[in-house]
């Protein structure tokens, strides 16, 4: 972990890219992919598959400014780690490898299909594929995909950091299950049965019409339960996927080398072009953009895009735009307010906030309009169920320091108080947008102290875990969400249902527990009716803003670089915008 450059000099940069911005056209020098090395234009790969190709070899780099939460597929929940993760793993579906819109499109993995629902909503089934192997030719069963998701729901205070669904909708068994590392029966959770080993079946409390999205989650990559160690499985990952682990190095480096025991006849989206994958970890994202720019490597693995200085250059140079794509990705960067954290459980402190905070400077933190719009709801207006609002409107988004006055004499506290934000230390544009925040809530007599937290930490020991937030009284923390699946379920639920706040691991930052609005995910997951459900997302939206909890700063959109002899480049807004990681190659 390290901090690569001060927030002050971040802000400079991204105010230097702001004014370049206006001749930063979306608008790609050419719409279709190209082959071998050429360039195909600004954003083409929003668009189309960028240098296809099926050329075999070479070593294709990845590079990271931290660490994630884990490489083990159960044990995550950073969207990059969604994505890499397919390269040795396979879940029950996927998203299909292509740019733009088409990226979007649901595909079986692991399965033979998209799953068989039964009339009342409430079973799922899937078949295996024939022939699907571990890299040491053991045989992938339904068992394994079973002993998966048990593992990685039923077991947080080994396994904290992904997401809670599977828990929160299996139907309950006679007794609470404790998980497969407590519950040693062979019979296990019974909401999920193996009627052979090729046939998984999920029983659920109530009908869920994205469930075919949520088994496209790392979660449902099988799990051998016998080479299982808990937490130390991320040592010796059992591999589905067209790649194995060579080697791993924790906090340091990972390499990935084909899968001898992978069969492309089982596979129908796996390419296996490279001859390895070197995932280097630690690394500061100006070293990580030099090496893109050179060459060195292919992709900076968090996706999320070049730092302000970089991105000046680029924009300033039409050679190296023409190598850049800029879109959405279905992410928000908010502040989450605690309500748990006196004086932010009185919602008038909550609405001062909203008020004081001056948007467009930290849209200009971040790296400009580029780099996101300035927003007013949760839903980003890509996820279905997005509706125009602007609860807390102030004149130019600049916050309004009267309003916000007015909302501190109501909620008792006229001259203002002291509290802290959160922020990740490698994320040079987050600390910048919290320093930006810090200065405007100071207008108002709000003294804010800046607290730097290691990325892959941050959900497990830190922002992440209740206990600590409220016991450190962090009233503000730092946060960008993308959509586990791009539906406004998949966008909502972890960030704004009570019952998803988790000891640890926990997204729910804000802690809100309304009833109304864990009431209205209920109903719209349950309606066969997509407009119906769309229209419910917008009602959480409001009920969400009308209890200030959450502060929208700007709907982001990534600014990524492509490298000349990077193959098979697709930006994919399945995955926040990022490229897809399956098939990407390089050139010799």
């Amino acid at each position: 972990m390290r901090r690569s450059r001060t927030a002050a000099l971040t802000a400079l940069a991204a105010a230097v890219a702001l004014t370049l911005t206006g001749c930063s056209s979306s608008k790609g020098s050419s719409e279709g992919a190209t082959k071998g090395g050429s360039v195909a234009g600004a954003d083409a790969a929003t668009k189309n598959i960028v240098n296809a190709s099926e050329q075999k070899g070479g070593t294709v780099v990845y590079e990271h400014s931290d660490v994630p939460d884990s490489f083990d597929p159960g044990n995550t929940y950073y969207a990059y780690m969604y994505n890499f993760s397919r390269l040795y793993g396979r879940p029950l579906t996927t998203f299909q490898p292509a740019a733009g819109e088409e990226g979007n499109k649901l595909v079986p993995d692991l399965a033979e299909s998209l799953g068989q629902v039964s009339a009342d909503g409430l079973s799922w089934t899937y078949k295996l594929r024939a022939g699907i192997k571990y890299d040491d030719g053991s045989v992938v069963t339904s068992k394994d995909v079973k002993y998966a998701v048990e593992r990685s729901n039923f077991a947080a205070d080994v396994l904290s950091n992904g997401p809670t669904y599977f828990h929160d909708l299996l139907k309950d068994n006679d007794t609470p299950y404790a998980g497969p590392y407590k519950d040693k029966s062979p019979e296990g959770l019974k909401s999920i049965e193996t009627p052979d080993d090729t046939t998984i079946v999920f029983h659920l409390k109530q009908p869920f019409a994205d469930f075919d999205y949520l088994v496209s989650a790392p979660q449902t990559v099988p799990v051998p339960q016998a080479k299982d160690t808990g937490a130390d499985y991320v040592k010796h990952i059992a591999s589905t996927g067209s790649y194995k682990f060579q080697s791993y190095e924790d906090g340091k480096e990972v390499v990935l080398v084909p899968n001898t025991n992978w069969d492309a006849k089982t596979d129908p989206i796996r390419k296996q072009l490279a001859e390895k994958i070197q995932v280097k970890l630690k690394i500061a994202q100006s070293t990580i953009d030099q090496d893109l720019l050179a060459g060195n490597a292919q992709v900076d693995l968090a996706g999320k895009g070049v730092d302000p200085q970089t991105q000046a250059k680029l924009l300033l140079d039409p050679k190296l735009k023409a190598q850049t794509d800029n879109t959405y990705g279905g992410r928000l960067v908010y502040t989450a307010i605690n309500t748990k954290v006196a004086p932010f459980d009185n919602i008038d402190c909550r609405k001062a906030v909203q008020f004081a905070i001056d948007k467009v400077s930290v849209q200009t933190a971040i790296g400009g309009p580029i780099r996101g719009d300035v927003a007013s709801t949760v839903l980003p207006p890509d996820i279905p169920g997005y509706q125009k609002s602007n609860l807390y409107e102030t004149a130019g988004n600049k916050g309004d320091e009267a309003k916000a006055k007015e909302a501190l004499k109501a909620c008792g506290k006229p001259e203002g108080f002291k509290t802290s934000i959160m922020a990740r230390q490698d994320r040079s544009t987050e600390v910048a947008s919290a320093t930006a925040i810090q200065a405007a809530l100071k207008k108002v007599g709000i003294e804010v102290d800046i607290q730097q937290f290691p990325q892959g930490k941050y959900f497990s020991d830190f922002a992440g875990v209740p206990e600590y937030t409220d016991s450190h009284g962090t009233g503000l923390i730092m946060m960008q969400w993308g959509a586990d699946w791009p539906t406004g379920y998949g966008f909502l639920q972890q960030v704004v249902d009570g019952r998803a706040i988790k000891k640890s691991g926990n997204t729910n930052l804000s802690q809100l527990n309304d009833p109304s609005i864990n009431k209205l995910l209920d109903d719209a997951i349950a309606n066969p009716d997509r407009a119906a459900r769309e229209k419910i997302y917008g009602e959480i939206d409001k009920k969400a803003m009308d209890a200030a909890v959450i502060v929208p700063l700007t709907y982001y959109k990534v600014f990524l670089y492509r490298p000349v002899g990077a193959t098979n480049m697709a930006s994919t807004p399945a995955f926040s915008g990022q490229y897809d990681y399956l098939n990407i190659g390089v050139t010799k």
